[in-house]
């Protein structure tokens, strides 16, 4: 079993401020580790319901099954947000890829080790990522490419990708990666020339960026006067959301941003969980009706 190390452990619960006998939402119960630690905190009146969309989640949430605090459920951010009750004392949703998934060839997540081309953090649903790369125009595959990875070689990349379906269907994870290796010039490169392909396919694939914007407010609105949203995120696509629609929040309602700009790992944590280098974290507190945001602080009008 891969080792789950959870990113910016202490952060995030100075971030929730736990009350013993508060009631938590994990929305991306992962390897169970920041779950693990807010059990610890919390005493026999306090409830965590923790959610996840891959069935290896929901397995290895069984270790808490003994627990009457504890419960979990199967299923995206996007849904699970409707059905979770209201108020919350807070929620954390820990974006991204888990260890688990990266570390797992099976699962096509990651360039490093050949797998099948798959990245489905839900295996019930249909679309892989082989299916886009294989299916997908050469145009709106570099503009996924782009819109989603950021890179600046996208068209070049799905030249290359289409070229190589017109041999054989892309089925494995190396395949894909030597296709982008192909498109960059023979020179040193910063990352490897398919970590932002692999990331936007990714995206697509699990549709990452609509599970964050569209019901992060919904999930806001059910936290109680003093409840915390902490949300971490590993890339700027999702952590531009974050932050806009915390700003928006917050000058609309009752609602105070803690992190005046994200949280990130220190040296010690950076070293010793390179998962953690790219995380960002960040705080929106819900405040009594009639809190207004000002520029130097809050006020009741």
């Amino acid at each position: 079993m891969v080792q789950h190390i959870p990113v910016l452990l202490n952060q995030t619960l100075e971030g929730l401020a736990i009350k013993p006998d508060g009631r938590y939402w994990d929305g991306t119960f992962g390897g169970g580790g920041h779950s693990g630690e807010i059990l610890s905190r919390l005493n026999n009146d306090g409830r965590l319901l923790a959610t996840d969309r891959d069935a290896v989640a929901e397995e290895r949430a069984g270790r808490f099954s003994e627990d009457a605090r504890f419960s979990f459920q199967r299923g995206t951010i996007q849904v699970m947000t409707e059905e979770v009750a209201a108020p919350l004392d807070g929620f954390l949703w820990d974006l991204g890829t888990s260890m688990m998934q990266l570390k797992d060839p099976e699962r096509g997540f990651s360039f490093k080790d050949d797998g099948p081309l798959d990245m489905r953090m839900d295996r019930r649903q249909e679309t892989t990522a082989a299916d886009l790369v294989n299916e997908m125009l050469e145009e709106d595959l570099a503009n996924l490419i782009y819109k989603y990875g950021e890179d600046r070689l996208s068209r070049r990349i799905a030249r290359q990708v289409v070229m190589a379906r017109q041999q054989t269907r892309i089925e494995t994870t190396r395949e894909l990666a030597e296709c982008c290796k192909r498109a960059y010039p023979k020179k040193h490169h910063r990352i490897d020339p398919a970590t932002r392909t692999f990331q936007a396919l990714r995206i697509a694939v699990n549709d990452e960026l609509d599970q964050v914007s569209d019901p992060l407010p919904k999930a806001v609105a059910k936290l109680g006067v003093g409840g915390r949203a902490v949300i971490i995120s590993f890339h700027s696509l999702e952590d531009r959301i974050v932050k806009h629609c915390f700003r928006e929040l917050a000058a609309n309602g009752p609602y105070r941003i803690v992190t005046k700009k994200p949280l990130v790992a220190d040296e010690q944590e950076a070293r010793e969980n390179p998962a953690s280098r790219s995380a960002k974290l960040r705080v929106l507190e819900r405040m009594p009706d009639g809190w207004t945001a000002k520029r130097k602080g809050g006020r009741y009008e």
